[in-house]
């Protein structure tokens, strides 16, 4: 059980919770997992499950899981109706855009009904029909119909319906705890997890200042992705997954280079993707003070008919994609906002109030007009009203009532919207179990990196369930023991808390040599946006992390300063910086592999060609070399010298096995399918001990 004692270290008196799991996170994969491991424990018969695991979170309810969606947020799962579906088609699906292991892909397949039909009876609302068939539709990269959405706020009603099993299940939560570093200690002849160091927010000036230490047999991370990376971001604000922590812990990433970018709302933040789109509203740009409005997109077209028809696409082709630049793509839409408000210097608007007004040549918008695959959606949906505010309150009034729960009422005003940063495919790499590169540190959720170029839409939320359950089977039946005797623990942690109270202590003193970290945030955040967002070049990011480097040396050598009481916003922008380092070092390399555009972001090069002849030469950019996404690039970080190593790798492929139900049911009883080497026994669930 959870046990909890006090430690004298580096002068300070720290308490200790000792215990066999700590969960790290609260987003739909932190909680599912915690949940999931209660689970298991009890399936294994052990006594008071709750007694032995416990979630910390920075704050319930934070994270872009709670706080994040779209029209209809997509829940990317394999088929449930229509045309048959299979694990390995799912699989072949996720690997499709490359850089993708093959194992990993297969067991988001296999494991995605499970997950699926938990979270349905769970109380999360999938819709369904009277027959009781759960129906889909087509998402990005999708090439079949498996998406299906509770609405614009799917992932926050499975946030809410996992943290109350949390409840039901008496789950030990330590609120308002922030992850500063994971304790690693020799095991088996390579650095394992053993714990964390955390700060309790509330206590932070306290004479401790508010440090904690979990002595765990196992860490999941669960912390989300890099959000406040990004000047221009639709992640919530202040989400930044713990990346320090776990690159200092010696984790290797994969496949940092492969961000999404896409079309949102910048107040609030909001993607506007789904029926935002193919209700196909006005877009329109202003000068800074809000005047001059032009209709920006219409000098770029050919007819109207192109261009309505390019804004409906942007519904399920919504995030950037260099694929979807040439002979009008929808991508073009994207590229035209950017180069607007980049090269432009002024403001871009949708407004659901009009339909797109006819200039330059273009002929008035009619809906008769719009191209088969649109005018055939719209009218089997029955949306066929005037305007695209009408249309969109036929086919999706919640997307019209989540703006006025943020105070913003589409049918009195438009939105300011951008092409924003939304989601990393790369993370933290994982195995078969969601174990990462470093053992007993388990890595779910966008964390971890288990998607490479191209994802289909919502298929994160899908990896989020899966990953959390793996990564539970995998702790209940072989990495069940106790944790650390404390004496051990503690010697491993005497390595890291002087490290953090020298840092606290600098924070502390604002040091005039120090710099302000409120400054260096923005910075940072401007510089990733301007050179490593949708628009990449190798002069630029090679400036980038140039300036990054320099910014690195300084806050190692001077710290940083913050202008209010505590120090943890100061200790969070140390965080962001390593962060940005890693980013920046892991695009770099791939730039100078050849890698060329792909994905959702476009490398510009004077050598390469126009996306649209009209445009500057600024925007010319060069092809993608295809044959790389047969690789996947890893980075880490070394402490002892402050560098950061870059390796590629070769993904694994989609296993391909026969499985005789006869061997498979002995090996399920005798639990070697949770063993993946030689050496470990693996406990059975209780119904099976002998």
């Amino acid at each position: 059980m959870i046990t909890k004692s006090n430690a004298g270290l580096n002068g300070l008196t720290i308490p200790v919770y000792s215990l066999n799991t700590v969960v790290v996170g609260s987003g739909a994969a932190g909680l599912n997992c915690a949940c999931r491991l209660f689970r298991e424990f009890e399936e294994m018969g052990v006594e008071n499950p709750a007694d032995h695991l416990a979630l910390v979170t920075r704050g319930i309810g934070l994270g872009t899981s709670n706080n994040s969606g779209s029209d209809k947020q997509t829940y990317y799962k394999m088929g449930t109706g229509g045309e048959p579906d299979r694990p390995t088609d799912f699989a072949d699906t996720l690997t499709a855009g490359g850089c993708t292991h093959g194992d990993v892909a297969l067991i988001e397949g296999a494991n995605s009904l499970r997950a699926f039909y938990r979270l349905v009876d769970l109380g999360v609302p999938f819709p369904h029909t009277a027959d009781g068939i759960f129906v889909g539709y087509k998402t990005d990269h999708d090439p079949r119909q498996r998406a299906t959405s509770a609405g614009p706020w799917t992932s926050r009603f499975m946030v809410r319906k996992l943290l109350a099993e949390l409840e039901r299940y008496a789950i030990p939560v330590f609120n308002r705890h922030h992850m500063l570093a994971i304790v690693t200690g020799q095991e088996g002849g390579r650095q394992a997890a053993c714990g964390i160091l955390c700060v309790d927010l509330a206590r932070q000036n306290d004479d401790n200042h508010g440090l904690v230490l979990f002595n765990a047999r196992n860490v999941v991370a669960a912390g989300g992705g890099p959000g406040d990376l990004y000047e221009i971001s639709v992640y919530p604000q202040g989400q930044m997954g713990p990346y320090a922590a776990l690159f200092e812990a010696g984790a290797e990433a994969h496949n940092l280079t492969e961000s999404q970018f896409g079309l949102a709302s910048l107040r609030p933040r909001w993607n506007l993707s789904g029926t935002y789109q193919q209700v196909i509203p006005r877009y329109y740009s202003t000068s800074a003070d809000g005047k001059d409005e032009q209709e920006f997109l219409n000098p770029w077209f050919d007819s109207m008919s192109t261009l309505a028809t390019d804004i409906f696409l942007k519904g399920y082709q919504w995030p950037f994609d260099h694929d979807k630049i040439a002979n009008f793509g929808s991508s073009l839409i994207d590229i035209l906002v950017q180069n607007e408000m980049v090269n432009r210097g002024r403001r871009v608007f949708m407004d659901f109030r009009e339909n797109p007004r006819a200039t330059d040549g273009l002929q008035a918008f009619r809906l008769a007009d719009l191209k088969p695959e649109a005018l055939a959606y719209l009218q089997k949906s029955g949306a066929m009203q005037a305007t695209p505010i009408e249309r969109l309150a036929h086919m999706n009034q919640p997307s019209i009532d989540l703006y006025r729960q943020m105070g913003v009422d589409l049918w009195k005003e438009p939105l300011e919207i951008g092409v924003c940063s939304q989601h990393c495919n790369g993370g933290f790499a994982v195995d078969a179990w969601w174990e990462s590169t470093v053992p007993h540190l388990f890595v779910v959720g966008e964390l971890a990196g288990t998607h490479g170029v191209k994802r289909p839409g919502g298929s994160a939320l899908n990896s989020g369930q899966v990953g959390g359950t793996r990564a539970a089977q995998r702790i209940a039946h072989v990495y069940h023991g106790h944790e650390l005797p404390p004496a051990e623990f503690l010697r491993r942690a005497e390595a890291i808390v002087p490290r953090f109270v020298t840092e606290i202590g600098r924070i502390r003193a604002g040091s005039t040599q120090a710099l302000d970290c409120t400054q260096v945030k923005r910075q940072i955040q401007s510089r990733m946006s301007r050179y490593a967002g949708m628009v990449r070049s190798l002069a630029g990011v090679t400036k980038a992390l140039e300036k990054a480097r320099g910014q690195w040396r300084q806050i190692r050598d001077h710290g940083l300063r913050q202008d209010s009481t505590g120090y943890t916003r100061a200790i969070e922008v140390r965080e962001l910086a390593l962060a940005q380092l890693a980013y920046l070092e892991a695009i770099l390399t791939l730039l100078k592999r050849g890698s060329g555009s792909r994905g959702s972001h476009l490398v510009t090069d004077p050598r390469g060609a126009l996306p649209h002849p009209k445009l500057g030469d600024e925007w010319r950019y060069i092809p993608e070399k295809v044959e790389l996404r047969s690789e996947i690039l890893g980075v880490i970080y070394h402490p002892e010298n402050d560098t950061f190593e870059t390796r590629v790798s070769t993904p694994h492929d989609r296993p391909e096995r026969e499985s005789w139900f006869e061997n498979t049911w002995a090996e399920y009883r005798r639990a070697t399918i949770f063993a993946r080497d030689p050496g470990e026994q693996p406990r059975p669930c209780k119904i099976y001990q002998q």
